[in-house]
C-alpha cells in the first residue's frame, strides 16, 4: 500500500447542526481524545475492533457499515438510514456510487451528542475508501436527518487524492457538492442550500496577506475558498455550454477516468479530465488564475444574475434573473435519476 495514501485523510470538524447549516460551517480543529476508547490509540482506525456489521448495495457498489463497541441511543436501522440517505445523495450526483467497495466505521462516543467528527482515507484496509465517523451516544434521529457530515465524507471518495497544497479542492468539492447532492436526491430544499451559500460563501474570500488557493491554507480559504472555486466553475461551465453541462459533468468525467480517492493524481490531470467531460477549459483556466494569485469572487454579482435575492428572513428567488435557469439546473435531479440503495 502506498504510504502516502495511508496518511492522506480528509477531516470534517466537530460541529452541532444547531451551530452549522446543512451546507456546513467547517472548522479545522484538533480531535479531542475525550470519550475515545484505548483501542483507538493502538493502530490505524481501520483496525479498530468491530462489534457488529451491516451491508447494503447501491448501484452495484457494496457498502460495509461496521459499528465499533459502545452504546447508542439510536437503533441500528436509524443509523443505517442516515448512511443510506448519504450514499443515495452521492450516487445520485455522480450517476453511481464512486467506489465499488466502501467501508464505514461508526464509533460510538460515550455521553456525547451529535456527529462528532468524520475522516476519510483512500486505499486502506483492503477497501478503495474507508470512513470513520464518531457518533455521540445520545445523538437523536432529528440530528441525523439534518446532518451533512456523512454525505461530505462520502463525496471525498469521488476525487483523486491530492498533495497538501491542493487540499482546498478536496474540501471545496465536498463543501459544495454535499448540499447540492442532497437537494438533487430530495433531502434538502433549494431555498435552504442557496440561503446557506449566500451566508457562508464570503468566508472563502482572501484576507490581507493571503495568497492564491495553493498558497494559503487557512480554514476559510481551504473549505470556503475551495467551495467558491467550485461554485464559480459550475456557473461558468453552464454559461459556456448554454446550461447543457456543469461541474457535475466534470466531476463525473474525472471519476469515469479512474480518479477516485484511492488514486494519487496531479491536480492538472484531474482538471484536464474534468474539462474533457464538459468540452471546456474552465477548470484549468480557473486554476491558472486562482492558484497563485488572490482572486475575490464577486458573490453579490453572482447571486444577482442567478436570481437569489436577500430578504430579512433569508432569500427569495427571482426567476426573471438572467441566469435563473442555471440556478434551477444546479439543484435539479439529474437525467440519470435518483439512485437509491437496493431493497
Amino acid at each position: 500500500m502506498n504510504p502516502h495514501r495511508m496518511t492522506r485523510q480528509r477531516k470534517s470538524p466537530t460541529l452541532s447542526m444547531a451551530a452549522a447549516s446543512a451546507c456546513a460551517v467547517f472548522v479545522m480543529v484538533a480531535v479531542s481524545l475525550q470519550g475515545q476508547s484505548p483501542q483507538e490509540h493502538r493502530g490505524p482506525p481501520w483496525r479498530l475492533p468491530v462489534a457488529s456489521t451491516q451491508t447494503f448495495k447501491i448501484d452495484g457498489s457494496i457498502l460495509q457499515v461496521d459499528f465499533a463497541p459502545g452504546s447508542l441511543d439510536l437503533s441500528t436501522p436509524q443509523v443505517m438510514q442516515w448512511v443510506e440517505n448519504a450514499a443515495s445523495s452521492v450516487a445520485t450526483y455522480y450517476g453511481g456510487f464512486p467506489v465499488p467497495r466502501d467501508r464505514i466505521l461508526i464509533v460510538p462516543t460515550e455521553d456525547r451528542h451529535g456527529v462528532m467528527q468524520g475522516t476519510t482515507w483512500g486505499g486502506v484496509g483492503g477497501f478503495p475508501a474507508f470512513t470513520r465517523i464518531r457518533l455521540g451516544q445520545h445523538t437523536t434521529a432529528a440530528v441525523l436527518t439534518a446532518d451533512w457530515t456523512m454525505t461530505h465524507e462520502l463525496v471525498h471518495t469521488a476525487f483523486p487524492s491530492q498533495e497538501d497544497e491542493h487540499h482546498w479542492i478536496e474540501e471545496g468539492i465536498a463543501v459544495y457538492v454535499e448540499p447540492v447532492a442532497r437537494a438533487q436526491a430530495g433531502f434538502l430544499q433549494p431555498e435552504k442550500i442557496w440561503a446557506d451559500m449566500v451566508r457562508d460563501m464570503p468566508q472563502g474570500n482572501p484576507q490581507p496577506g493571503d495568497g492564491g488557493l495553493d498558497q494559503t491554507h487557512t480554514w476559510g480559504r481551504t473549505y470556503w475558498g475551495g467551495a467558491q472555486f467550485c461554485l464559480l466553475a459550475d456557473v461558468t461551465i453552464r454559461e459556456q455550454t448554454h446550461n447543457r453541462k456543469g461541474l457535475q459533468d466534470a466531476l463525473r468525467a474525472i471519476l469515469a477516468a479512474g480518479g477516485a480517492i484511492d488514486q494519487n493524481w496531479p491536480i492538472q490531470k484531474a482538471f484536464a479530465a474534468g474539462d474533457a467531460g464538459t468540452g471546456t477549459r474552465v477548470l484549468q483556466d480557473q486554476y491558472d488564475r486562482m492558484a497563485n494569485t488572490t482572486v475575490t469572487v464577486d458573490l453579490d454579482g453572482l447571486w444577482k444574475k442567478l436570481g437569489i435575492v436577500r430578504t430579512e428572513t433569508g432569500i427569495r428567488f427571482d426567476d426573471s434573473a438572467p441566469e435563473a435557469a442555471i440556478r434551477i439546473a444546479i439543484t435539479k435531479t439529474p437525467a440519470t435519476g435518483r439512485i437509491a440503495p437496493a431493497p
